[in-house]
């Protein structure tokens, strides 16, 4: 089960517009390059980045773009409309699980101020 396909990121124009122009959250397993909604867009867009510096082996990032897109389908109807956000993941994050990119990917969201109201669910 994936992102619907409305809000996936898909083309180079659109994930170098986000890196050129986009605003950037860094956390420990993760970076965020968030860019403000236009006119032009409606619906979230979303793209993950993941290197064979995190893993040379595609099962194990296959298995975090997995991961992270689950997270993100779970956040996204506290997203507000129209943004364009690319997940770069960063070597540490083959350690990681679902929580921690659910905790990870809430705090990047509300420091980048994507979240609808701007704040945390409580989840620590």
């Amino acid at each position: 089960m994936g992102l619907p396909e409305a809000h996936r990121l898909k083309h180079r124009q659109d994930f170098k517009a986000v890196y050129k122009r986009g605003s950037r959250c860094r956390g420990r397993y993760l970076t965020l390059r968030a860019l403000p909604p236009s006119y032009l867009c409606e619906s979230v867009q979303i793209g993950i980045s993941i290197s064979q510096k995190v893993s040379k082996k595609a099962v194990i990032r296959n298995r975090i773009k997995r991961q992270i897109r689950a997270v993100m389908q779970e956040l996204l109807p506290q997203i507000s409309p129209g943004w364009k956000l690319v997940v770069i993941v960063k070597p540490q994050a083959v350690a990681c699980d679902y929580e921690h990119f659910l905790r990870e990917l809430e705090e990047l969201l509300t420091k980048a101020e994507v979240l609808n109201g701007h704040s945390r669910r409580g989840v620590l």
